[in-house]
């Protein structure tokens, strides 16, 4: 652990030391030219292994059931981005595909990932495809050798796929082996964190624009994406802005599991999420280096406008509704921003467009039931009511009627004075004019908002 740095810059030859500027601050963007590949030439790379160039597809029916529950002249129009078309069925093929290519160019006889969800299926396909050996190391199951229904069959997947699955229970050891293997064998670190993995996204939001203007003739005017580690927003914004769009906002959702710990042995299956919640979305935004790499190129607050969170019952509410109504079967995670885009488009007038912009794949241990039928035998009570009445690890509540489903606001100055917090704690010293423009640029915010942040921290306000 103490040789994290120099085993990391080797397994991705970046020496990450050379961004570093003053105290607590880096060059974000400098670190993300490292990437070497203009947008047109991934994209090219993507289109030849099977990725991009995905659908956007109306909700005509959930846009008129929302519009039954919206105040009059509202109810937004629908789209989703159906990222589910890609090789191995999610956004997480253009992160893979990316980081797959640079390390055949680069040499490496294979690659590593630590995840437990879509990416290491997605670098297992394209391992594959580029004729890589693939190790994904997965954290599975708590200390009774007990997986959730959605984990297990990712790890299906990837093995499907020709990867070397190593399966670990939760704590801290993922981080070791995952260390220990990439010194071990000397494979690419094929890391969601990467900036190679980062500007992967980026094609997706970039074609958001193209298609939006030859399909549609107009942007959305809301873009919604489910958050965790915060690489689908940073890229899809990025992408987004590239092409031109400045006007799409930018709305961050997670489902709200506030009081589990994910590295708990006691709550890791008494959540029925994997991804796309709090427990991720909230520690990754406010302290996002804490991933498998010196520095994280996944900044969502720096591209974020606001973030909102849904219910558990909702999402799997959402899910069914898309089902039965759309004849579309996605996973989990694409319909956590689903949920919340059905309660926004309801805010918005009926003119205007919102966008989830992405979807994934469903099977057998992903889809609704298993994972309630898990959630029950853990003793979580499942019930019609009030989602607002959920407590995340004792209940999952599904809403009485479409019209409960709400997207609730989180207070974006409280989770910015954490990021700033975080920051604080790395120096001793008055924070210098690039420190504090570096903060600004984190939060995509002010020096004299940063200035006042600090000063209520300082205060204990």
């Amino acid at each position: 652990m103490g040789r994290n740095n120099e085993i990391m810059n080797n397994s991705l030859q970046i020496d990450f030391s050379k961004f570093e500027l003053e105290g607590a601050a880096f060059d974000y963007e400098a670190m993300m030219s490292e990437v070497g590949y203009e947008m047109d030439e991934m994209r090219k790379i993507q289109l030849e292994l099977g990725v991009g160039n995905t659908p956007i597809v109306e909700l005509k029916n959930l846009t008129k059931l929302a519009r039954k529950y919206a105040p009059e002249g509202k109810g937004a129009r629908i789209f989703i981005k159906d990222e589910a078309c890609n090789a191995s069925g999610s956004f997480k093929d253009r992160r893979a595909s990316i980081s797959c290519y640079h390390a055949k160019k680069l040499g490496y006889e294979g690659v590593v990932t630590a995840t437990s969800g879509n990416y290491g299926a997605a670098v297992a396909c394209h391992a594959a495809k580029l004729g890589l050996k693939c190790i994904v190391v997965q954290e599975c199951f708590d200390s009774e050798q007990v997986g959730q229904p959605e984990i297990v069959e990712k790890a299906r997947k990837c093995e499907a796929l020709g990867a070397e699955v190593v399966q670990l229970s939760v704590g801290p050891e993922l981080f070791y082996e995952f260390l220990k293997i990439i010194e071990e064998t000397g494979y690419f670190n094929a890391s969601l964190y990467t900036p190679f993995g980062i500007a992967g996204v980026e094609t997706l939001g970039y074609e958001i624009v193209q298609q939006f203007n030859d399909q549609i003739g107009k942007q959305p005017d809301v873009v919604v994406v489910t958050n965790a580690g915060g690489g689908n927003l940073t890229g899809t914004a990025r992408g987004i802005r590239k092409a031109g769009n400045t006007s799409s906002q930018i709305v961050a959702a997670s489902v709200d599991l506030k009081g589990l710990h994910m590295a708990s042995d006691k709550d890791f299956n008494r959540k029925s999420f994997t991804t796309g919640h709090t427990g991720f979305g909230v520690p990754f935004s406010t302290n996002p280096d804490r991933s498998d790499v010196p520095r994280s190129a996944a900044r969502p607050f720096r591209y974020m406008e606001r973030y909102v969170t849904v219910k558990q019952g909702e999402v799997f509410y959402i899910t069914e509704s898309l089902a039965w109504l759309e004849g579309l079967e996605k996973g989990p995670a694409g319909n956590t921003s689903l949920a919340a885009a059905f309660a926004l488009a309801q805010e918005m007038d009926q003119e205007q467009i919102i966008l989830v912009q992405e979807t994934e794949y469903t099977g057998a241990g992903k889809s609704v039931q298993p994972q309630l039928s898990f959630a029950r035998k853990n003793g979580i009570d499942i019930h019609f009511g009030n989602p607002d009445d959920e407590v995340p690890g004792e209940s999952i509540i599904l809403p009485e009627n479409p019209g409960m489903i709400k997207a609730r606001d989180m207070d974006l100055k409280r989770v910015y004075k954490s990021r700033v917090k975080n920051i604080l704690s790395q120096t001793e010293e008055d924070l210098s004019d690039v420190e504090l423009e570096y903060i600004a640029e984190e939060l995509n915010s002010t020096i004299e908002e940063v200035q006042l942040l600090i000063k209520e921290i300082k205060e204990g306000v």
